[in-house]
């Protein structure tokens, strides 16, 4: 057994949509769309049994135009919004968070992206825990340039019950030799689709 604390760090919004987009259409007794809330509760509850991690924190993106959107108007424009049955169901997953105690980082004008990417970066640094080992739970690959030798990603293959955890290693395996800091210019140069 390691002494090695471990951090969860939650991409919330990736979560719910992929469990939006994952369950059938689930509601509660006053026929409120709830499939997006059970499926986070789901993925959320397996994380914490495979793991059991001594801290967690969930990052959320905040409702308004990011630093990005400032920069480059054209930022996300072809990317249709979420439907409203979505945006409706984050208020009660962070009700359920906060019953769990656990704490939920936004910020204005940052992604939830900018958030994990920073909580990442700094958690292996004495600022927070010397050697602590950081597990991102995400949808969105984008997060694999994170991973290091503190930092892996737990990410949702299919559904919500289909995961693998990205190691230095995996992410080198899925990019044909890529290294996890390589990911950033080999998606600038090919492009994001």
């Amino acid at each position: 057994m390691t002494n090695e604390k471990r951090l969860i760090v939650i991409d919330s919004n990736s979560i719910i949509h992929r469990a939006y987009h994952a369950l059938p259409p689930l509601t509660t007794k006053k026929g409120e769309l709830v499939n997006a809330v059970y499926g986070f509760l789901l993925v959320f509850l397996k994380v914490i049994r495979e793991f059991q991690p001594d801290y967690i924190a969930a990052t959320f993106d905040f409702p308004a135009p990011t630093f990005r959107h400032k920069k480059y108007k054209e930022y996300k424009a072809k990317r249709p919004p979420a439907p409203e049955e979505l945006y409706l169901q984050i208020p009660k997953v962070k009700e359920i968070l906060k019953g769990f105690s656990v704490p939920i980082f936004e910020k204005e004008g940052f992604e939830a992206d900018d958030i994990i990417g920073t909580i990442s970066h700094l958690a292996p640094k004495k600022q927070i825990l010397p050697g602590i080992e950081t597990i991102i739970l995400s949808g969105d690959l984008d997060a694999l340039q994170l991973v290091d030798s503190h930092t892996k990603v737990y990410a949702l293959r299919k559904g919500v019950k289909d995961t693998i955890l990205y190691d230095e290693n995996l992410v080198k395996e899925k990019y044909q030799g890529l290294t996890p800091e390589q990911i950033l210019d080999f998606k600038a140069l090919r492009g994001d689709p």
